[in-house]
């Protein structure tokens, strides 16, 4: 069976009785799941966990992931695998590193919101080296981003996500199956929203 045109929830309804439905949403995911590894690895390079152990992982959540969403809490598979990895990959290492602790959204892209007073790179830019005040920071960035994400479409929220998870343009493409013009309309639509929220904020 082809899946080509066939969206997740479709697939996902399938997953019990088909086990090519599973394997077509690992392969759909499949640069999501590497691409968080990698951001991950990337950021946490001396906790002692090589890539390839971050990829098998991340590959164990998005099974969980799977078999545990449910459609009626009106969320959006993308996102709630996306979380459901990242989470999973961040207890992981937290656990093996608590001398070591480091933010999840460290990595945070900034460039959504370039050339704005009130921009989160400002934001950040008093950033204090203790972990307690670092932890206060990564929540009132959790809270401007949930707040932004509230007036942004279902494509516009998937594209963010990936956005400032460092994805680049083609990579966001390739993960939502879209043009890069279409990915390149809805950040320039996310911009906006964004800069409109932080200046009525």
């Amino acid at each position: 069976m082809s899946y080509d045109e066939i969206n997740d929830y479709e697939v996902l309804s399938m997953v019990a009785d088909n086990e090519d439905a599973t394997e077509i949403l690992f392969k759909k995911y499949r640069p999501l799941l590497m691409g968080i590894a990698k951001k991950f690895y990337n950021l946490f390079k001396n906790t002692g966990y090589d890539f390839n152990d971050l990829v098998q992982e991340a590959m164990i959540a998005f099974s969980s992931a799977i078999n545990t969403f449910d459609e009626k809490k009106d969320a959006l598979f993308f996102t709630y695998a996306k979380t459901c990895v990242e989470r999973r990959l961040y207890s992981l290492i937290k656990s093996s590193s608590r001398n070591k602790y480091q933010l999840l959204n460290e990595s945070f892209s900034v460039d959504l919101l370039a050339d704005d007073a009130k921009s989160l790179e400002n934001l950040l830019e008093d950033s204090a080296s203790d972990p307690e005040n670092r932890l206060m920071e990564n929540e009132n960035i959790k809270e401007i981003i949930k707040n932004i994400e509230k007036s942004l479409t279902d494509l516009e929220c998937e594209v963010f996500e990936l956005k400032i998870s460092g994805f680049n343009y083609k990579e966001i493409a390739e993960i939502l199956d879209k043009d890069s013009k279409a990915i390149d309309n809805a950040i320039r639509r996310i911009k906006i929203k964004a800069k409109n929220y932080l200046n009525n904020d």
